[in-house]
């Protein structure tokens, strides 16, 4: 049995992965589910649809990921005025409650695309500069010559803080009714070894975003949570999307969030303190609210041209794959075939969501998952090649020609549903990061 691992990185999806048609479907390297489970797959209710959506497609399109082991997925699909809501599976797994497509869901690292967008407001009210460096604004914080752009673009060389906070199984316990002030955040980041000299090359870091969110307090004077409230949740009409703080349950109905645990088992972790990932992923919302977002952002309501170009000027998220996902401010480019698509993925401990555009925002996809960190080295991941379908579908691209080693893949992964696999008592060992 091979221990269940998290993503090495969790940004493979869109970041790194999408340059190849075999890591795509592999959801990163090769990798397992560990999600198959009583009430998976019970059928996909579509709540509205309309245009030339194509409904039966989707709806086999969820069911597939649930088929290939994910407890429940939901997902909202909008083309220009047409709306495409449905969800698969169960929201909890011991009472088959049915999942739905209108819960609230922790949408991770999403929210590093709403505090990119107040910063580069400011920029256009000229109260920041994207090419000053951070310490003009928090002073003998960051080192010398680390600059705002670097910041959201993730290439200041600065290191993360995750794998220091949870480091084995048990810290995650251990911060999930823990509150921790963002200025630790940063220290601890900043303490680790720099993974670069500034801008030369991209690494993604939550520290980079805590620092943003501090960045964006001392200029405006205000909380962040209250800034990106008052300038994006309320003027857009997003009202089921909210900072939780160090609040540790979601206000409206959810789904259970899962994480494959040391027992072999499925742990709940939709109760939990997110002051530990704050301005870096602390966002609570729908998939609604989220396409909702990004059509404004990308249809221009929230930022002038010129601001957002500078968004969508972007760096190659792996160095050493050009090709694939390359990230703006705060916005990632992903390269599927035949849909270019913008946006962004989030993972916290038991939710995934991926949220994916047109150039312009009116072909939209927003998904979610009720199960996070489910890889396995050395085994495919037929979650993941179903939830690229999936997209591919729902942005109304077409699906590249299996090659001979997708075929290997997938016929590996028709005999490959795994129960969870005790990977976490091995994870503190592994060398693998915990956190996305």
């Amino acid at each position: 049995m091979h221990p269940l691992r998290p993503y090495q990185s969790r940004r493979d999806f869109l970041r790194t992965a999408l340059g190849s048609t075999v890591a795509v479907a592999a959801l990163g390297a090769a990798a397992t589910p560990a999600m198959a489970g009583p009430g998976a797959g019970t059928g996909t209710v579509p709540t509205a649809s309309g245009g030339g959506l194509p409904d039966e497609a989707l709806r086999a399109g969820l069911r597939a990921v649930t088929d290939a082991g994910m407890p429940g997925v939901f997902a909202e699909v909008r083309d220009g005025h047409a709306t495409w809501r449905g969800a698969s599976g169960v929201a909890d797994l011991e009472t088959g409650r049915p999942i739905r497509p209108d819960f609230q869901h922790r949408v991770g690292s999403i929210n590093k695309t709403f505090v990119a967008t107040a910063l580069l407001q400011l920029v256009a009210e000229r109260r920041l500069s994207l090419d000053a460096p951070v310490r003009r604004y928090l002073p003998q914080l960051v080192p010398a010559g680390v600059t705002v752009r670097m910041l959201l673009n993730q290439t200041g060389g600065l290191n993360d803080y995750d794998h220091v906070l949870f480091a084995t199984p048990e810290d995650i316990e251990k911060y999930q009714h823990t509150t921790i002030k963002p200025m630790e955040l940063a220290r601890i980041g900043l303490a680790e070894p720099p993974v670069g000299a500034p801008g030369e090359r991209h690494y993604y870091a939550n520290t980079n975003y805590i620092l943003a969110g501090l960045l964006l307090e001392r200029i405006t004077g205000r909380p962040a949570a209250v800034e990106l409230t008052r300038r994006i949740l309320r003027p857009l009409g997003l009202h089921r999307s909210y900072f939780p703080g160090t609040a540790t349950r979601i206000e409206g109905p959810h789904s259970a969030g899962y994480l494959p645990w040391i027992d072999a088992t499925l742990r709940d972790f939709s109760v939990y303190n997110m002051s530990w990932s704050w301005m870096a992923g602390e966002l609570v919302s729908t998939t609604a609210d989220l396409n909702r977002f990004f059509r404004a952002l990308l249809g221009g309501r929230l930022l002038r041209p010129a601001e957002l170009a500078e968004m969508r000027r972007t760096v190659p998220g792996d160095p050493d794959n050009p090709d694939g996902g390359r990230y703006g401010l705060g916005l990632i480019s992903a390269p599927l075939p035949g849909v270019p698509a913008w946006g962004h993925d989030g993972v916290v401990f038991g939710s995934e969501t991926m949220s994916l555009h047109s150039a312009d925002g009116r072909r939209q996809v927003t998904v979610a998952l009720n199960a996070s960190h489910y890889s396995a080295p050395g085994y495919p991941n037929p979650i993941g090649a179903a939830l690229f379908d999936f997209l591919i579908t729902a942005l109304g691209g077409t699906a590249p020609a299996p090659t001979a080693a997708d075929r290997a893949l997938g016929s590996r992964a028709g005999h490959e549903r795994f129960t969870p696999a005790p990977g976490a008592a091995a994870l503190a060992s592994s060398g693998h990061r915990l956190v996305p």
